[in-house]
């Protein structure tokens, strides 16, 4: 299997694990947060990965630093989790822009190469270094989202 194969792979992984971890919850659920302060809720984490996809896909990739950053981040860097507040518009829009930014990049990805180069404020940086973050980032946020929906609802595990 290539390499671009098996990030993929595991990007994909994580991606229908936290989506499986966020399954069959209403509105209510999906925005309780965890223990204060904290504002993480797994509507926040859903809106946090589309904005994260977003920004290293559309922005970084894409080489366009000046597209605005998603949910109004520019002016305020928690705002993906401050707005994931309790309302069926706000999970449904937020599982859209989620869908639709994860649908982005794996058109992107299929359409360059692992060395293709991103431009980050830092620098440039190959996409297999993009792929590689986002599994981590990720595996991260699919740990938050499993204490969280156990918090909710008892359910453990993928």
């Amino acid at each position: 299997m290539s390499e671009a194969a098996v990030l993929q792979e595991y990007l994909d992984h994580f991606r229908g694990v936290f989506e499986r971890k966020c399954a069959d919850l209403d509105a209510e659920q999906m925005a309780q947060r965890s223990v204060p302060p904290s504002s993480m809720s797994l509507l926040g984490l859903v809106r946090h990965l589309a904005a994260v996809e977003y920004s290293w896909w559309r922005r970084v990739m894409e080489r366009d630093l000046t597209l605005p950053k998603m949910w109004g981040k520019d002016e305020h860097r928690d705002a993906d989790f401050d707005g994931a507040v309790a309302d069926d518009a706000v999970v449904a829009e937020a599982w859209a822009a989620w869908h639709a930014e994860v649908e982005h990049a794996r058109r992107f990805q299929a359409d360059h190469p692992m060395d293709h180069l991103g431009q980050h404020d830092d620098g440039d940086l190959e996409m297999r270094e993009v792929v590689v973050h986002l599994i981590e980032e990720y595996a991260r946020h699919c740990g938050h989202a499993d204490l969280l929906r156990e918090c909710i609802d008892g359910r453990t595990g993928d």
